[in-house]
């Protein structure tokens, strides 16, 4: 799917969003740490390396209708591995992204994903 990419997003369970911090010490401008709102919770860091941004988020849960925090996402149910140049590289599935874009309300995102798993 073609789109103009700002920003690197790794998404992982608690326990990696803090080593990835511990790792990338040097590059840390946000400090991991647990913060939730009223849709979504989660260990959220930010690194900048190079000028570009990467943001780190560790077990991201969702709020759910009955307003119960869901179970942190397992990463590996929804990964995928993408050749690109000479690298291979893990990404979460456009099925799983257009889903994850829509509970926040970000509808135009979601159906321009949607749009594109539906050609």
């Amino acid at each position: 799917m073609p789109l103009e990419v700002h920003d690197i997003d790794l998404q992982t369970n608690k326990e990696g969003a803090y080593d990835i911090e511990r790792n990338f010490e040097e590059y840390v401008i946000k400090p991991v740490r647990l913060i939730g709102s009223e849709l979504i919770c989660s260990h959220p860091g930010m690194l900048e390396i190079d000028g570009i941004i990467v943001e780190i988020m560790g077990d991201l849960r969702h709020r759910q209708d009955n307003y119960a925090w869901d179970v942190p996402v397992m990463v590996e149910t929804y990964r995928k591995w993408l050749d690109m140049d000479e690298m291979h590289v893990p990404v979460m599935s456009l099925d799983y992204e257009g889903h994850a874009y829509l509970r926040p309300g970000r509808i135009e995102k979601a159906g321009k994903i949607q749009s594109w798993l539906n050609k």
